[in-house]
């Protein structure tokens, strides 16, 4: 391990980019529970970064130790191949600035988290990290791909030229606490929660899903996504990117009919085959995690169990 590049002090300065987000709400509980007290936050109301100068002057006042960029535009199907300009530049804008001025401002380590849509439409699988650029992307969700790997690709070459310790991560398909409920936005997972809760509130007779119901995908609990995140910023410190996920994966249809189960709706279950599926499969291969000491712990059912009584705790204000 290069000079310098140790574990993180407890008294550390740490700033999470998108600490109110899933994924970053979910990095500062696991952080608490370890100990860590001295966070640097700023919402997206107080800080939009996306703006260069307000990012520099943020940086240049707080000076953070450590970055967790886990702020970014994020969606599923509809949203990324609705939004497609929005997705490409707001991301671009955010992690440029944010990786930029960490770099500037010499953190002592900036982790990077990116999306498992980083992969070629066709890649293998399971998923190797050296598969990145070598295929075609997914075309529903080019732009944001396209975005977080030039995050990545940004990490690596600050890290090349500047001697930076950043790192990039890439999560699979994620679920939990604060997740996002919009159908309209929403990924798969928090979007049939929703349905499945509300048909068996209003008794509603079927539920319709989107696609026939084939394509595979692997999903990850935050509070797990979280602790390897945490796990990384103290052991890892390749230049390459790694993958985090489960290792596991299961169909649309028979995760729709997981949380049907867990729910308790009794209707019927429809499949709208003219819809689009996306990406026929998407399983990251996590060997090179698991080398580094972590492997997940809440296995999916469990997972959706806890992560429906959150959504049933706070539905007014996750479906406001």
């Amino acid at each position: 391990m290069p000079n310098g590049w140790l574990s993180m002090e407890k008294n550390a300065k740490i700033y999470i980019a998108g600490h109110r987000g899933m994924v970053g709400s979910a990095i500062r509980r696991k952080l608490k529970s370890e100990g860590f007290e001295h966070f640097v936050d700023r919402s997206s109301t107080e800080l939009d970064l996306r703006d260069s100068a307000a990012v520099a002057d943020f940086f240049a006042a707080e000076k953070p130790d450590y970055v967790f960029l886990a702020a970014a535009k994020v969606g599923g199907i509809v949203a990324n191949n609705t939004y497609r300009g929005e997705f490409i530049y707001d991301n671009l804008m955010i992690q440029n600035n944010v990786i930029h001025q960490a770099m500037v401002h010499q953190v002592k380590k900036l982790m990077f988290l990116g999306s498992s849509c980083i992969y070629p439409r066709l890649a293998p699988q399971p998923l190797k990290e050296e598969y990145l650029l070598t295929g075609l992307l997914e075309p529903t969700n080019e732009p944001y791909a396209i975005a977080k790997i030039a995050g990545i690709k940004l990490c690596e070459a600050y890290r090349d030229q500047y001697g930076c310790n950043f790192v990039s991560v890439m999560p699979t398909n994620l679920y939990g606490p604060n997740d996002n409920y919009n159908l309209k936005t929403s990924h798969v997972l928090p979007a049939l929660i929703r349905k499945f809760y509300e048909a068996r509130r209003d008794q509603t007779p079927e539920v319709v899903i989107w696609g026939d119901g084939s394509p595979l995908r692997e999903f990850l609990h935050v509070d797990d996504m979280a602790a390897a995140c945490v796990h990384l910023m103290d052991h890892y410190h390749e230049p390459t990117l790694i993958n985090i996920g489960t290792g596991e994966d299961i169909c649309i249809g028979d995760l729709a009919r997981t949380i049907m189960e867990v729910v308790g709706y009794e209707g019927k279950l429809v499949f709208d085959a003219t819809k689009p599926n996306g990406t026929p499969r998407k399983l990251l291969d996590v060997s090179k995690l698991n080398s580094y000491g972590f492997t997940a712990q809440i296995g999916l059912k469990e997972g959706i169990e806890r992560t429906l009584r959150d959504f049933e705790a706070n539905y007014a204000a996750y479906c406001a």
